[in-house]
């Protein structure tokens, strides 16, 4: 049996707790609440259950920060480990972020500083 409802075989894992595990995510409930809000795409088909299997094979899309995430399933990890460990269960397919212009004003960020307004051009 497959498809969105298929129950956990060898072969797969809950996508909170491979989300956590592959180090998206500081802790699986947080994980799981992203999913349960739908914002996470297996296969490009909206999820709303964090008990939800994966398998390698499978793309994943969601957002994590201010950037979207597009990974497909390597491996399933066996555990939580060190982030290279963590790497190696995914291949990132996420669009490049564009870097900033470094000669574009910053946009808020802290005060200038004493030294930073004597540089300033007199108005």
């Amino acid at each position: 049996m497959s498809g969105p409802h298929a129950p956990l075989s060898e072969g797969s894992l809950r996508l909170d707790k491979w989300l956590w595990q592959a180090r998206f995510f500081r802790t699986r409930a947080l994980a799981a609440k992203l999913v349960a809000e739908g914002k996470v795409r297996v296969n490009a088909r909206r999820v709303s259950k964090p008990s939800r299997a994966v398998a390698p094979g499978d793309t994943l899309t969601f957002p994590q920060g201010r950037a979207v995430r597009v990974v497909r399933i390597v491996a399933l990890p066996v555990r939580r480990g060190p982030a290279p460990e963590a790497q190696a269960c995914y291949h990132d397919l996420s669009p490049p972020v564009p870097s900033p212009d470094p000669a574009a004003p910053k946009a808020g960020g802290p005060r200038p500083t004493k030294k930073d307004r004597r540089n300033l051009p007199d108005p």
